[in-house]
């Protein structure tokens, strides 16, 4: 399920003045439509910008399809965001980003491309990369950056690119995410 927000475009939107949580904003899909984030909520989310150039693309979209196809039935959700910021590793429009995703029977929420840095930044991320918490905030540092995000919408971690989205630690973290109930 392939879907799209164009943040540089217009196309990312907060819906509270000061987002408390990732459901509070509203992202586009492949196809320009509106998705809220709040439509995971009592689900646990990994929030991951991809690229389909990048050296590490094979291992992560391999990894990241794995992880989802795992956890999917009990509520885990892997929610890829698509960003040229880094090398121009993601030239391609939102059509051309998902006939590559449907190349690689990706089945993960794929989104529209948007910027994950800089003064073109999408709401979320800058979301993100402000977090009051510091092993959470601070800058996107390249491609296939991860935050997992609690059934409540809470940011729980963040993992650098090149932390496999099967390594044990993220393993553990979903898991722990996933027994967690929903207050």
């Amino acid at each position: 399920r392939v879907k799209s927000e164009p943040g540089h475009e217009g196309g990312n939107k907060v819906s509270t003045a000061s987002p408390a949580s990732v459901y509070d904003f509203t992202v586009k899909d492949m196809d320009g439509k509106e998705v809220a984030l709040s439509r995971y909520k009592g689900d646990v989310g990994l929030i991951v910008n991809v690229a389909s150039k990048c050296g590490l693309t094979d291992a992560q979209y391999t990894g990241l399809e794995s992880i989802y196809r795992t956890y999917r039935e009990q509520g885990f959700h892997v929610l890829a965001f698509p960003a040229n910021d880094f090398l121009r590793q993601e030239p391609g429009s939102n059509a051309e980003i998902k006939t590559f995703c449907e190349s690689r029977d990706v089945t993960f929420d794929v989104f529209a491309k948007i910027s994950v840095k800089g003064k073109n930044q999408a709401p979320l991320y800058r979301f993100l990369t402000n977090h009051p918490d510091k092993a959470i905030s601070g800058k996107i540092s390249w491609n296939f950056q991860k935050y997992l995000v609690g059934r409540d919408g809470t940011v729980l971690a963040k993992w650098t690119p090149r932390t496999s989205p099967t390594d044990k630690r993220i393993v553990e973290r979903i898991e722990k995410a996933l027994a967690a109930k929903v207050n």
